[in-house]
C-alpha cells in the first residue's frame, strides 16, 4: 500500500467522520434543546389547575427527561453507524455486569416508585427520614432531596429512606411542643403551674386546643421537674419552643423564684 492509497483512504474517512461529528454535535444541541422545552411544557401542563400534586409532577418530569436523553444517545450512536439492535445486543450481553454496577441505582429506583404509590411525604412536608430531617424540596428518581433547618440542601438515597423509618411532622394538624422546667423544693410545684400556663396561653399560634399541659414530671434531689408542653401548628413549631424556654425564664424571674440547688451532704463527724 502506497503513501496515496493511505493518505486518500485517511482523507475519505476524516471527511466522513467529521461530518458525523459535526451532525451528532448539531443533533445533541437541538434535542437537548428540545427536551428542555418538552420537560417544560409537561411541568406547566402538570402544573395546570392544581390537579397533580408537586411531588408526582417533579418524579414524572424527571423520568420525562431520562427516557428523551437515552432516546436522544440513541439517535446519535446512529448517526456513527451503531444500530439500535446492535447496542441493544450490547446491553444485553452485559447485561449482568451493568446489573451489578447499577443494581443500588435500581433499588433506589424502585423505592422512588414505590414513595410515590404510598405517599408517606410529599413535597414542602417536613419530616424525618433516612437520618436527616427538613423539608422535601423534591422526591427524585433516585434521591430525594431535604433542606435543613440550617439551610442545607441534603441529598438521600430514596431506597435508605425507604427501609428506614419516616416520621411526618405535617400530617397531622398540630405538633406537641416538649419542655420542661425544674423548681427548687421551696417553690410551690401548683403555683408554678398555674403560672406557666398562664405564661404558655399568652405566647403566639399556641393552639388553646388541646390546650397546654404543665404538670411534674419527675422529683430529682433539686427540686420537682415540670413538664412543659404547648401544641401548635408543624409551621410555627420552632417558634413555640423557643418562645416557651423565653416564657419558663420571665415567669420563673417575675415570681422571684430561687435557682435550684443540690444539697449539701452532711458532714462525716
Amino acid at each position: 500500500m502506497n503513501l496515496d492509497t493511505v493518505w486518500s483512504f485517511l482523507n475519505h474517512e476524516g471527511v466522513q467522520f467529521a461530518s458525523k461529528m459535526a451532525s451528532a454535535l448539531a443533533v445533541w444541541l437541538v434535542g437537548r434543546w428540545l427536551i428542555g422545552v418538552v420537560v417544560r411544557l409537561l411541568g406547566a401542563a402538570l402544573k395546570a389547575g392544581n390537579k397533580v400534586d408537586p411531588t408526582l409532577a417533579n418524579y414524572l418530569k424527571s423520568i420525562a427527561g431520562v427516557a428523551l436523553n437515552i432516546l436522544l444517545v440513541l439517535a446519535i450512536l446512529d448517526i456513527f453507524g451503531v444500530q439500535t439492535t446492535s447496542f441493544a445486543a450490547l446491553l444485553a450481553g452485559a447485561g449482568l455486569a451493568i446489573g451489578t454496577a447499577w443494581g443500588g441505582l435500581l433499588s433506589h429506583f424502585a423505592a422512588g416508585v414505590f414513595m410515590q404509590v404510598l405517599r408517606p411525604f410529599k413535597v414542602g412536608d417536613s419530616i424525618s427520614a433516612g437520618g436527616v430531617s427538613g423539608t422535601v424540596q423534591e422526591l427524585g428518581l433516585f434521591g430525594t432531596a431535604i433542606v435543613t433547618p440550617d439551610n442545607v440542601l441534603t441529598l438521600v438515597g430514596n431506597s435508605k429512606i425507604f427501609s428506614e423509618i419516616i416520621q411526618n411532622y405535617s400530617t397531622l394538624p398540630y405538633r406537641r411542643v416538649d419542655c420542661t422546667a425544674k423548681i427548687a423544693n421551696s417553690v410551690d410545684p401548683l403555683e408554678a403551674i398555674e403560672r406557666l400556663k398562664a405564661a404558655l396561653r399568652a405566647i403566639p399560634n399556641v393552639l388553646p386546643e388541646p390546650a397546654p399541659v404543665v404538670d411534674i414530671l419527675s422529683l430529682s434531689p433539686e427540686g420537682p421537674v415540670l413538664a412543659v408542653r404547648p401544641c401548635t401548628a408543624d409551621a410555627h413549631y420552632w417558634q413555640v419552643y423557643f418562645d416557651t424556654h423565653r416564657a419558663i425564664v420571665k415567669t420563673f424571674a417575675a415570681a422571684g423564684y430561687p435557682v435550684p440547688e443540690t444539697p449539701r451532704a452532711p458532714r462525716a463527724l
